[in-house]
């Protein structure tokens, strides 16, 4: 796997270790407020002293170094004690994904093989009914609720702080060790752990904060996004390392958001494609003071170019696109701001950042000319430690150098990276590949099109042809299929256009806003001898 044991140091980074940027702001700015959830401020100083009294109570349970405690919350204030506590006692954070139904939630724990449990109160049914297969798990610890709820099946969280010191144990262990354990969407057989180090992080951080806009320690930053994501951790950790202000919400909620901008007079944020667009759908987007906001980051899944040229509009700030994976601890391209002119180059997710080298290769491995789309692989300091515990997996998916995202895109003679689709996504009709994601970005342009996915479906002349999934803006009154074929045989060529439409109220999406093409296709592909994921 590639070394990435310096990259931090050679592009920069502020610290060496996650817990060196609140160690630090809690000297030079402690009275300055870190965090703000639920009304509840914390300065970094009381966030430094709280991670301090958890690592020590982490310690006192015997959980040894590079050892796993899980937290299976909504967004809580508590993540980031509990994340930086266990950096201070050299443990592992495993955020478990919430939405996950109780056998999956059973097994992520006892597959990172958590010394303790961090439970959040919307979750302890959950885990009270899961509790006899937990296997590793020593010690149960009820997040704070406003009714007390959970106090008595398990450990309170402020009583298990107890007493414990507020003094820095400082076992953080050493760069190239892994200091979060983010599982993988899993839409497909189990979710993998995956390792990120802190100088995977380091790396990016330092690339982000000096080359992306005007960083600074007076951001107000909303993170909306769930923790348990890369992409909601990751922000959260980026406005710590320059010292600003996170305001965190439990959970995406469209209306919450536009309430939240104005009232912290947020800075920045980042949100997924599906939440801009159902911001925009929300009542009073438009009306909502958007004046602090000076820029909105976006990515983990492909933008219809309409939805953008929208939100551009509408929210009157910068926009940059951010393109990675959980496997290469978030951003590796970035799209600036000053790209988001109306243009073609909106549909890109940028250039590679300084941070990361990028190809797009065909199947023999070489290099794609311009236009040819391929596989990305990706190489540098941001590429994960490995799957826990999956030697062989790990070693599928980076071979020497090189990670192997499994999605499809291609450079154009700029140099600017285009995301087609995951390679599994991609229709394969009468020999030709059809990529949905292209098919999608035309059809979101249909003035009648609140949302769209699109699949492959079982065709017993062409083996498989292309079905157009669509969220009706007025559900009442879906629009014509000739209607919506004549749209597309504008913007498509005649192989991508869909042969059939489907409709229906919502589309599945997975906790990073990607929907889930699987579940769309289940109903079709049920009985068949091939099936497609």
């Amino acid at each position: 796997m590639a070394d990435s044991t310096s990259s931090a140091t050679a592009f920069g980074a502020r610290f060496s270790r996650m817990a060196d940027m609140i160690r630090h702001h809690a000297g030079e700015r402690g009275d300055k407020v870190a965090l703000i959830f639920e009304g509840r401020e914390t300065s970094y100083r009381r966030l430094d002293e709280t991670a301090n009294r958890i690592a020590n109570a982490i310690i006192a349970e015997g959980v040894p170094a590079q050892g796993r405690i899980a937290i299976l919350a909504k967004n809580t204030d508590a993540f980031f004690e509990l994340y930086y506590g266990a950096c201070k006692a050299g443990a592992v954070l495993v955020p478990v994904n919430f939405r996950l139904a109780p056998p999956e939630v059973a097994y992520v724990v006892n597959d990172a093989r958590a010394d303790l449990l961090f439970v959040g109160p919307d979750f302890h049914d959950l885990v009270a009914d899961i509790r006899d297969d937990l296997s590793t798990v020593k010690k149960i610890v009820a997040l704070p609720a406003p009714d007390g709820a959970g106090q008595g099946l398990w450990t309170g969280y402020d009583d298990w702080l107890g007493a414990h010191p507020a003094t820095d144990p400082e076992r953080d262990g050493a760069p190239d060790e892994t200091c979060i354990q983010v599982y993988s969407s899993g839409t497909t057989g189990h979710p993998k752990g995956v390792e990120i180090t802190h100088d995977n992080f380091m790396t990016l951080f330092a690339v982000a904060t000096s080359d992306w806009p005007d960083w600074r320690a007076d951001d107000v930053s909303l993170v909306a996004m769930p923790l348990f994501h890369v992409a909601g951790n990751e922000w959260g950790f980026v406005t710590f390392y320059v010292g600003g202000t996170n305001v965190l919400l439990p959970e995406v909620d469209p209306a919450a958001i536009l309430r939240t901008i104005p009232e912290y007079r947020i800075t920045k944020t980042i949100f997924v494609p599906a939440v801009i667009l159902f911001l925009l759908q929300t009542p009073g987007c438009r009306e909502t003071d958007f004046s602090s906001l000076e820029a909105v980051y976006y990515g983990a899944s492909p933008i219809p170019l309409p939805v953008l040229q929208e939100a551009v509009e509408v929210f009157g700030c910068d926009f940059a696109q951010l393109y990675g994976l959980t496997e290469t601890s978030g951003a590796v391209t970035y799209l600036a701001p000053e790209d988001h002119d109306g243009g073609e180059r909106m549909k890109s997710c940028g250039k590679p950042m300084r941070s990361a080298t990028i190809r797009v290769i065909d199947d023999n491995g070489d290099d794609c000319p311009p236009g040819t789309v391929g596989e990305i692989i990706v190489a540098g300091g941001q590429i994960m430690k490995g799957y826990w515990n999956l030697p062989e997996e790990s070693a599928r998916a980076v071979q020497g150098d090189w990670f192997h995202s499994g999605d499809a895109g291609y450079f154009d003679a700029d140099g600017y990276l285009y995301i087609h689709d995951r390679l599994k996504d991609m229709i394969v009709s009468g020999g030709e590949n059809i990529y949905p994601a292209e098919i999608e970005s035309a059809l979101a342009a249909h003035p009648e099109v609140a949302d769209i996915g699109v699949i492959g479906v079982p065709d017993d002349k062409w083996g498989e042809t292309v079905l157009a999934v669509i969220v009706a803006k007025d559900a009442s009154s879906p629009p014509a299929e000739a209607t919506l074929d004549a749209f597309a045989r504008e913007h498509l060529a005649g192989y991508k256009v869909p042969r059939r439409y489907a409709f229906t109220d919502a589309l599945p999406r997975n906790p990073s806003g990607k929907i889930l093409k699987r579940e769309l296709r289940r109903p079709y592909w049920a009985g068949q001898a091939r099936q497609v994921h």
